[in-house]
């Protein structure tokens, strides 16, 4: 595929990595430079940071699906500080723009999170995870085009470069919502996260994620995450960045045109860890036959 802009940052190709499904750092460790030369995304998205460490859920924290699985990590992290001391330095030398992702459990924590890692020359757009509850208020901001938009309106102040909203598939209305982001300054959106989702230990019949609960991923939310992305694609003017069970060039190609401008690849990364760049190159494979075929239909 040939580059492009996203929210004026400019990108090689519209490959990017769900946050938290591919350890850049960890890979970095294990190939080297081999890692720089060959790397998998057009941007890299950070797993999700929040402003004080947390360790996540207890184990066991992946239950594998038919088609996918469903994860209970629970958003380990070192936190604010332990992010910039620690994990942006790696993270810069990556040969590909970097979108940090931040998550708070009020609106202040976000704009604090929005304010800090903004202000830092090696990010270049943030995303904002708002799946997760107001303590304040007990709604999801993710869910309540009301609450997405208290957020934004506190957020967007505090830093210059583009903000990515991941909505939420569980809300009632996410093309709303996105809606909402949109009027309150966001510059982009990302969807499909995660649906909640619940797997029981065939023995004992009781939930067997540590978290009890977690979120259903893969091929198995395709379909859903697709008419999602259309939905939202018609209703704002800011660019959609697609995902949600992508495994291949064509169902990249299918997310693009119900109106995503950019893909993400998560559970697939899990399964071939350079799934990014097979992607990549399927999608362009597509795109040259296209081109081809639509030059063939108007020669004379």
């Amino acid at each position: 595929m040939a580059a492009l802009e996203l929210c004026g940052v400019a990108l090689r190709g519209p490959v990017l990595n769900g946050s938290g499904s591919f350890d850049a750092i960890a890979a970095r460790r294990a190939f080297g430079d081999a890692l720089l030369e060959r790397f998998p995304f057009d941007a890299f998205v950070s797993k999700t940071i929040t402003l004080a460490p947390r360790e996540g859920n207890p184990p066991p924290r992946l239950w594998e699906t038919p088609a996918g699985m469903i994860n209970s990590i629970g958003l380990p992290n070192k936190g604010l500080d332990g992010f910039l001391d620690s994990d942006l330095p790696e993270l810069a030398r990556l040969p590909v723009p970097l979108v940090v992702s931040v998550m708070g459990f009020t609106r202040e924590e976000l704009a604090r999170l929005v304010a800090e890692v903004g202000a830092r020359d090696e990010v270049a757009m943030l995303e904002l995870n708002v799946s997760c509850p107001n303590v304040e208020t007990g709604l999801v901001i993710g869910a309540d085009p009301a609450e997405t938009a208290l957020a934004l309106q506190q957020v967007r102040p505090e830093s210059a470069k583009p903000l990515i909203v991941k909505l939420t598939p569980n809300a009632i209305d996410p093309a709303a919502v996105a809606a909402a982001a949109e009027g309150a300054g966001a510059d982009a959106v990302s969807l499909v996260n995660t649906l909640k989702g619940m797997a029981l230990d065939p023995e004992t019949r009781q939930p067997w994620l540590g978290g009890r609960t977690g979120g259903v991923s893969g091929p198995a939310i395709r379909a859903i995450a697709l008419e999602q992305v259309a939905a939202v694609a018609s209703r704002v003017q800011i660019p959609v960045i697609g995902m949600g069970g992508i495994s291949s060039g064509r169902q990249a190609a299918d997310f693009i045109a119900a109106g995503a401008t950019a893909v993400a690849i998560g559970t697939e990364s899990f399964r071939e860890p350079a799934a990014g760049w097979r992607i990549a190159a399927e999608l362009a494979d597509l795109s040259h036959s296209s081109g081809a075929r639509a030059a063939g239909s108007t020669a004379v």
